[in-house]
C-alpha cells in the first residue's frame, strides 16, 4: 500500500519538524500557509514499499519554507540495515538544520525576466556562493549528527539525498547519491521537455571513480551484475556500496564516500512548469521523457506523484519479471 501525506507541525525551540501522528509513515507533506484552512495544492509526494523489505525510502514536501511560497522538497532513499532510520533521521533534521543557514542569507539577485529563457550563468553572483555554502554546512552537520547516533551501527547504512528548495524564482539543488531530480520545461512550440538537473553520483562516473580510488577505495562490479560498479574496501570485499555520496556508510568515509553534495542553482521561468524528484526505483526503469509524459497527462497536482509511482510499479513487472522491485518515492512540485 503507497503512502501520501503526513500532517505535521515545526517546535520553534527544536527547529525540527514532527509528525503530529508519529509512526512508520515515510513521507511528510506540510504546509506552513495553510493557517486559515485554504490550502493550495502544488505539489504531491507518494511513497510505495518494493518487495525487498520494509520500505527504506522517506520523503517531505515543506510549503512555506522560509517564505510564505518557499517550499523545501526532499527525497532520501535508505539503504543497508538501517537505512529506513536513517533516510526518516535526515527527513526529520535536514530542512531545520539548512533553514537555520538560509534565512540569515540575502536574496539571489536575478535579472528581470524580459527574454523568453534565461541565461543561468548571468544569475549566478556572490550571493549564490553563501546559498552554496548553507548547503554544503548543513550536509557536513547532518553527516556528523547521524555518526554521534547512539546505538545505531550506520557503517554500512545510509541514505541519499536529493533536494530542492525554492524560494521565489529561486531554485537551489543540492544532490548526494543516485536520486535524481528532473524539470519539466515547455519549450517554444508548447511541448514539455524533460532537464536533468542533476548528476546520478555513481562509481562508475570517471570523476567519482577516480575520487574513490585516490583514497585507496576499490570499484568493481561483481560477476552477476556486471552493469553496477560498487564501492569495496581495499582489502575486503564488502560492503559493495552501489553509490559514491551518501550520509553514513562510515566504513567507507576514509576511502572516497563523501557527504559532500553537488550543489547548484536555477532561475525557474515562465518556461518551468514541474519539477520531480525521485528514488532510483523509478529512473531505474523510467526514463526522463517517461516521467514527464507522466506527469503531464495526469494533469493534477495532487496525483501526480502517485501517477508516477504507479507507472514504475508496473514498468518493473514488465522489464524485471523475476527481481525483487525496489522501493519507489517521487515528489512533483508545480511552478505554474
Amino acid at each position: 500500500m503507497g503512502i501520501c501525506g503526513l500532517v505535521s507541525c515545526i517546535s520553534s525551540s527544536s527547529f525540527e519538524i514532527q509528525p503530529v501522528d508519529f509512526g512508520n509513515e515515510n513521507v511528510v507533506h506540510y504546509d506552513d500557509n495553510n493557517i486559515n484552512g485554504n490550502q493550495q495544492v502544488i505539489g504531491s509526494v507518494f511513497s510505495q514499499q518494493g518487495n525487498k523489505g520494509v520500505n527504506q525510502d522517506s520523503a517531505i514536501l515543506y510549503q512555506g519554507y522560509g517564505v510564505e511560497n518557499g517550499v523545501f522538497g526532499g527525497v532520501f532513499d535508505g539503504h543497508g540495515k538501517n537505512g529506513q532510520v536513517v533516510s526518516k533521521f535526515v527527513m526529520n533534521k535536514l530542512p531545520s538544520l539548512l533553514l537555520k543557514y538560509i534565512l540569515s542569507l540575502p536574496k539571489i539577485t536575478s535579472p528581470k525576466q524580459n527574454v523568453k529563457l534565461v541565461d543561468e550563468e548571468s544569475v549566478k553572483n556572490k550571493n549564490f556562493n553563501k546559498w552554496k555554502e548553507a548547503c554544503l554546512s548543513s550536509f557536513k552537520v547532518m553527516d556528523k549528527d547521524i555518526r554521534s547516533l547512539e546505538k545505531l551501527d550506520c557503517s554500512c547504512s545510509g541514505t541519499t539525498a536529493v533536494v530542492a528548495i525554492r524560494q521565489d524564482d529561486d531554485l537551489i539543488i543540492a544532490n548526494l547519491g543516485d536520486s535524481r531530480a528532473v524539470l519539466g520545461r515547455k519549450t517554444e512550440e508548447g511541448v514539455i521537455e524533460a532537464v536533468q538537473l542533476t548528476t546520478d553520483l555513481k562509481p562508475s562516473l570517471p570523476s567519482e571513480g577516480e575520487r574513490i580510488r585516490n583514497c585507496d577505495g576499490r570499484v568493481l562490479a561483481l560477476k552477476e551484475e556486471p552493469h553496477i560498479q560498487r564501492v569495496w574496501l581495499p582489502h575486503e570485499d564488502v560492503p559493495g556500496l552501489a553509490m559514491s555520496r551518501a550520509f553514513g556508510d562510515f566504513m567507507l568515509k576514509n576511502y572516497g564516500i563523501i557527504s559532500k553534495p553537488d550543489v547548484s542553482y536555477h532561475h525557474i521561468s515562465p518556461y518551468d512548469q514541474f519539477l520531480v524528484l525521485a528514488t532510483d526505483g523509478v529512473w531505474d526503469v523510467l526514463s526522463n521523457d517517461q516521467v514527464v509524459s507522466i506527469v503531464c497527462a495526469t494533469n493534477n497536482a495532487a496525483a501526480a506523484a502517485e501517477a508516477v509511482v504507479q507507472a514504475s510499479l508496473d514498468a518493473w513487472k514488465q522489464t524485471f519479471p523475476n527481481s525483487k522491485r525496489d522501493d519507489s518515492t517521487v515528489i512533483c512540485l508545480f511552478f505554474q
